[in-house]
């Protein structure tokens, strides 16, 4: 397959793999007993971004990455401020970050306008826009899938509504992992925007004092002491059992991984007549808020679910059964949850039973993720490893699926 038809295959199944990985409605922040919400709730999301997940975040040019060159990573940002307050005047609030940043003095977060959603584009997709295609889903690490999959899902039943049970991951949605949201707030800022939309260096740093001001909410103010995590270099190879074997660097602020396939057969102009979706954790958890940023508290228990891999695990095997249906040029999706630290004034009382009246409280969470396409040599420096081709990795057993 030519350069530019596998680019166009992987656009593809990237476009219908969106229609299934859906996040789950946000939950509300967690409170303390006897505490009041605060006025202002910022978030501040930064990510590393590696392979070809790097395209969507301006990372050169599609076709290099293919090659294997002009790879590297990208750093993304998003950050948003919800307040209980109206701002006075037109809203406007600015994020003042350290010099290292290289985005300039600040950045400004800017409040939408609502427009009408065109039929069809937002909201629950209208009968008869996804194809007609079957889902088979797959999950757990090994060499073989393990008894009950995969389970099968009709697109046209999907598009009629009927979700079957079990599709979407409830795990990661965990009420610590509130979000901010236009929805939520009576005033709203976020950056990126129409306004600035400045790409992130690659030698961007975030340590250092960072400051929140604007006409609707009160100042907020911090210093970070932790950075962009390094970028994470996943590895597949084809093993003689007909699996595929995947590595990757493990990273030492790393809380968990997660990592999920997504692949397609008879790709026509009316879309895949088969797709194949595989996830990496040991029970039937697929999108949701798995693919978000998670707290360090959240991925802990994920992991003892055995959702999310431990932090020391770095390979895992896709069952040969997955890659029979998917075909050798799955898109892979690798995720490393990181740190967070968080903020608040007044601070939060030692004592649980005590009132707290903050005025504002900050979040701020890290993550690595790299998009690589299993089979394929090097891609954006990152890939298969040809030499190592049918040898499974004798660094980290498999864990058994199911």
């Amino acid at each position: 397959m030519g350069e530019f038809s596998m680019l166009l295959t992987v656009r593809r199944a990237a476009y219908l793999g969106a229609a299934l990985v859906v996040g789950i409605a946000a939950m509300p922040a967690a409170t303390q007993q006897g505490s009041a919400a605060p006025i202002a709730r910022y978030t501040m999301d930064a990510g590393t971004v590696s392979g070809m997940a790097a395209m969507g975040a301006g990372g050169g040019n599609p076709l290099a990455l293919l090659r294997g060159g002009g790879g590297g990573a990208v750093h993304e940002l998003q950050l948003r401020l919800g307040s209980s307050r109206a701002p006075t005047g037109a809203p406007s609030a600015d994020h003042f970050m350290p010099p290292a940043a290289g985005l300039g003095a600040s950045v400004p977060l800017t409040t939408p306008v609502s427009q009408p959603s065109a039929p069809g584009v937002a909201g629950r997709p209208q009968q008869g826009q996804l194809p007609s295609a079957k889902l088979y889903l797959f999950w757990g690490c090994g060499e073989h899938a393990a008894a009950g999959q995969p389970v099968v899902i009709d697109f046209a039943k999907l598009a009629k509504g009927q979700v079957p049970p079990g599709l979407y991951s409830a795990a990661g949605n965990l009420a610590s992992d509130w979000r901010v949201t236009q929805q939520n707030s009576k005033t709203y800022g976020e950056w990126p925007n129409g306004r600035n939309a400045k790409q992130v260096p690659a030698s961007a740093s975030l340590l250092g004092d960072h400051r929140i001001a604007g006409n609707y909410s009160p100042e907020i103010a911090f210093k970070l002491d932790h950075d962009f995590m390094p970028a994470l270099q996943p590895r597949s190879s084809a093993m003689a059992s007909g699996a595929f074997g995947v590595s990757w660097n493990a990273l030492p602020e790393a809380t968990g991984y997660y990592a999920w396939a997504l692949g397609a057969r008879d790709m026509g102009r009316g879309g895949a007549a088969e797709m194949v979706w595989w996830t990496s954790s040991a029970t039937q958890q697929f999108g949701g808020s798995l693919q978000d940023w998670l707290s360090p508290a959240a991925v802990a228990r994920l992991v003892a679910a055995r959702t999310v891999m431990a932090p020391s695990q770095t390979s895992c095997t896709i069952p040969a059964e997955v890659r029979k249906l998917g075909g050798d040029n799955m898109m892979l999706n690798l995720y490393a949850y990181g740190p967070q630290s968080d903020f608040a004034y007044p601070p939060r009382p030692a004592s649980a039973k005590a009132v707290w009246k903050p005025e504002w409280t900050a979040r701020v969470r890290f993550r690595a993720n790299a998009m690589t396409i299993l089979g394929m040599p090097e891609i954006g420096g990152y890939g298969s490893s040809d030499e190592r081709a049918g040898e499974p990795d004798r660094d980290q057993p498999a864990r058994p699926s199911g």
